[in-house]
């Protein structure tokens, strides 16, 4: 069983940034994706980014490219999404998945799911 563990929400003004971490235990295969999703209130859960466990291919949904990036430190077990230039649209719930990525920008691609973390990006 996987488990994932975010951390580094909060609240921030307009253009500013954060970091999430994704910390993963448990069992690990190299062809498992990590990807970031988000939730807004009265919206469906949207992708943001992905990585893959083993190599270094990415991928963002459009909106954030250019402002977000995802990294791994496999040392760690530990997923990052570095987020820049924060807009108030970025506003929402972040989770943390973990799957075969089939397909990797959709929900139904993750078998595994953090908790969550509140982004806020105040104006």
């Amino acid at each position: 069983q996987v488990q994932l563990v975010e951390s580094g929400g909060g609240l921030v003004q307009v253009g500013g940034s954060l970091r999430l971490a994704c910390a993963a235990s448990g069992p690990t295969f190299s062809n498992y994706y990590t990807g970031w999703f988000r939730q807004a209130p009265g919206k469906e859960r949207e992708f943001v980014a992905a990585i893959r466990w083993s190599g270094s291919s990415t991928y963002y949904a459009e909106s954030v490219k250019g402002r977000f990036a995802i990294s791994r430190d496999a040392a760690k077990n530990t997923v990052y999404l570095q987020m820049n230039s924060l807009k108030p649209e970025d506003t929402a719930v972040y989770y943390c998945a973990a799957g075969y990525g089939l397909p990797i920008t959709s929900w139904t691609g993750y078998k595994y799911w953090g908790q969550g973390t509140q982004v806020t990006v105040s104006s």
